[in-house]
């Protein structure tokens, strides 16, 4: 599959918001969520569309706040995993934001998602700290990452 990734614009957001349900069935974001996101707060935000054999294969969120970039989402289509596509947008993202004076970003997980803290571990976050019964829907904590804090 060749991959292609951009910015996301208003026409995504019909495809971001199907991948996000399938990828987060129990608390998805809404349509007006990430229209308010990438649409209405553009200037604070940067959304990335992942592209493959012409459909939408991911998306990655981050929130610009001064000198940190707090990532609101990563999602892959189930289809699409294993390709590195989650590891390609966040390379981006780190790109990108390091070029707009970012310097230190931050996330958080599911503690019992190993597969994408073990993601976040390979692309230098570090475990910073747990946010108890983060997840509204059931309760599970959120294991707070950070990287860029070294200094």
């Amino acid at each position: 599959m060749e991959l292609s990734i951009r910015r996301a614009t208003e026409n995504d957001l019909k495809a971001i918001t199907e991948l996000e349900k399938e990828c987060f069935p129990y608390d998805p974001w809404s349509y007006e969520s990430f229209y308010n996101e990438i649409v209405e707060n553009e200037d604070k935000t940067i959304y990335l569309a992942a592209e493959g054999d012409n459909k939408l294969c991911g998306y990655m969120g981050i929130w610009e706040i001064l000198d940190e970039g707090h990532i609101t989402n990563v999602a892959v289509a189930p289809s699409c995993r294993r390709n590195h596509i989650g590891e390609a947008l966040i390379e981006e993202i780190l790109r990108i934001t390091t070029e707009d004076g970012i310097k230190r970003w931050t996330l958080e997980v599911r503690v019992d998602n190993e597969p994408a803290i073990r993601l976040y571990e390979k692309m230098g976050f570090g475990k910073a700290g747990v946010r108890r019964k983060y997840y509204a829907y059931d309760g599970t904590d959120a294991l707070i990452m950070w990287k860029g804090c070294e200094e």
